[in-house]
């Protein structure tokens, strides 16, 4: 059972940065990408960043230029790095892996998700 556990989450102010940490039980390289996702009541759950295996990052709009992600493969670790956060960017930080398994014609996204980090910005 794959298990992916978040930390770093916490409350900071406008402006200021936040790293968040996902340790994932088995290889990286296992996966064909892992990245972050976030939450917030009454919406839904959002894609901040991803980095496939090979190592090419995939950011939304919204974080361009202000988060960068990036993995640890030895200590199985993917990290968020967030800078210049505004009100906006309070959520629910979740890790995410994917596996992708085709059979046939069809292509299969497993995805495996952790329990979530709170970040709250608030000044």
């Amino acid at each position: 059972q794959v298990r992916l556990v978040e930390s770093g989450g916490g409350s900071v102010q406008p402006g200021e940065s936040l790293t968040l940490s996902c340790s994932v039980s088995e290889s990286i390289f296992t996966f064909n990408s892992v990245g972050w996702y976030r939450a917030n009541p009454g919406k839904e759950r959002e894609m901040v960043a991803t980095i496939t295996g090979d190592g090419n990052p995939n950011y939304a709009y919204f974080v361009q230029g202000r988060f960068s992600i990036s993995t640890d493969n030895p200590k199985r670790m993917v990290y968020l790095q967030m800078n210049n956060l505004t009100a906006d960017d309070a959520a629910f930080y979740i890790c995410q892996a994917r596996r992708i398994t085709n059979k046939g014609w069809t292509r299969y996204n497993n995805d495996y998700w952790g329990q979530g980090t709170r970040v709250t910005v608030s000044s």
